[in-house]
């Protein structure tokens, strides 16, 4: 679609320049324009992006990360000058009840999330000898507080070249009109994230991406800044170089509680790796796409991109990678339901494997994918069921992760979660503990086996210096 070109909706027409001028006015760069223009006729032209079991193949065998020992052989340090580890760091943590940068979050030994990815990089760069580079992809919401971190905390990498990558910003969609969005009362609510499928533009509109491959970086590993399981493996690494690969992605076997979401496949069509999310699929194919025998891999959104291959990639797609469209509709003001209806394009980087010849993917231990999104996770991670090594990777201690589901009522939120558990309690022994109303966790506390504490009171009831040895107890009741 030419710049001055027109889209169509029944009789009304809708011209691209309320877009363009919108985005230019922002300081967005051409990529992100692009991007955003590619996801928009994909709106318009009612792309509903329906993949049936009859256009995919399952994928059922993959190289398994355990048997490659792509390392041993390799020049480590020669591979690591030639790579670059990004951390998504755009998001707030809402979910949480945070404010702030999620990876700002205290997470263990009063440590955050961006003390130990930092302290990784730089014990890999001590271990090696060799400047692996360091790259945080930020939003407008999480860059001020994130670098005012680091500048305190680790000022040595924020004095580094191109430490930040801004994430871009997308215009809200008028869902009835299909123009840009207006909220005078806020101008701000106008526009939202474009999902994380915006490294691409990002990379390419920010100048990063070739400044990166002129500084001889061609690797590049990405991840969430909440999964503290995606460190920088260098079997991995070495690998990924041999291969050759563009875009390698690393998957998890698929278990029962993975069911509804999303799985790998390869399309019939053109032959080529695809993911397929829930939305995706047809509801005469859902017990297909639900069955975990079939489709035996999800993507943990730990990804390899060959910065050579990628802007290869992208110059031959005219500056856009074509990703299939993540319509979400919501309200202009999304605290306030009576606003005008909206559509919120995203795109979710791991489905650029469908745009590279050469894609591959590589099954990986169910650790390398350990994100924090519940207090239910941070609760386990601050126990010692988790350790922090030597290297500032954190790994499992006890025999099993232990299953915990703590009552949202009362701990959904980290405020809430550290006023009642002041002290986590011991759980390398605990298989799973269920809590159910208000229990305050206060020191000495150690849970063991399958434990269910209830307290119906309302009331928070204190425990402390107690084992709990696969019991099922009314606090309210116990004396």
């Amino acid at each position: 679609m030419a710049a001055a070109a027109v889209v169509q909706k029944e009789a009304e027409v809708i011209p691209w320049e309320l877009f363009q001028q919108k985005m230019t006015k922002a300081g967005l760069s051409q990529a992100a324009q692009d991007a955003f223009k590619m996801n928009y006729e994909q709106l318009v032209a009612g792309v509903t992006g329906l993949v049936p079991d009859s256009e995919i193949d399952p994928v059922q065998q993959l190289p398994r990360l355990d048997d490659l020992h792509a390392g041993e052989s390799a020049d480590l340090k020669d591979l690591l000058r030639q790579t670059a580890v990004l951390k998504l760091n755009g998001g707030l943590g809402t979910s949480m009840g945070l404010e702030k940068a999620k990876s700002l979050l205290e997470v263990k030994n009063g440590k955050t999330f961006l003390d130990l990815i930092a302290e990784q990089v730089k014990h890999t760069r001590q271990k090696f000898g060799s400047k692996v580079r360091f790259v945080l992809m930020n939003s407008f919401s999480t860059s001020d507080d994130t670098k005012a971190y680091l500048r305190k905390s680790h000022g040595d990498l924020l004095d580094e070249t191109d430490v930040e990558l801004m994430q871009n910003m997308s215009c809200k969609v008028d869902a009835a009109t299909l123009k840009p969005a207006q909220y005078p009362a806020n101008p701000e609510l106008e526009w939202c994230p474009p999902g994380h499928g915006d490294i691409y533009p990002s990379l390419l509109g920010s100048g990063m991406l070739d400044r990166l491959i002129a500084d001889g970086i061609t690797y590049l590993f990405v991840s969430n800044s909440d999964n503290l399981g995606a460190t920088l493996d260098l079997d991995l690494l070495a690998y990924f170089a041999r291969t050759d690969k563009g875009f390698l992605m690393e998957v998890c076997e698929r278990q029962a509680s993975d069911k509804k979401g999303g799985h790998l496949a390869r399309r019939k069509a053109d032959g080529r790796l695809m993911l397929r999310e829930s939305a995706m699929c047809p509801d005469s194919d859902k017990d297909k796409f639900e069955d975990i025998g079939l489709h035996k891999f999800f993507n943990t959104n730990n990804l390899w991109v060959n910065l050579r291959k990628l802007k290869a990639t992208l110059d031959a797609s005219g500056g856009a990678l074509r990703l299939p469209l993540i319509k979400n509709k919501k309200t202009v003001n999304p605290r306030d339901s009576s606003t005008e209806p909206v559509f919120q394009l995203e795109t979710a980087m791991g489905s650029a494997i469908e745009c590279f010849d050469d894609a591959d993917a590589v099954v990986v231990p169910r650790s390398r994918f350990a994100p924090v999104k519940t207090c239910n996770d941070l609760f386990a991670l601050r126990s010692d069921a988790y350790r922090v090594t030597e290297e500032s990777t954190v790994v499992l201690a006890a025999a099993a992760p232990p299953l915990i589901k703590l009552d949202d009522k009362h701990y959904k939120l980290v405020d809430q979660l550290e006023s009642l558990a002041p002290s986590v309690p011991s759980l390398i022994a605990c298989t799973s503990l269920t809590v159910k109303g208000p229990v305050r966790f206060e020191g000495g506390v150690a849970i063991r086996g399958d434990v269910t504490l209830t307290n119906g009171s309302g009331k928070p009831v204190g425990v402390r210096t107690r084992t709990f040895d696969s019991v099922e107890l009314d606090l309210s009741q116990d004396s």
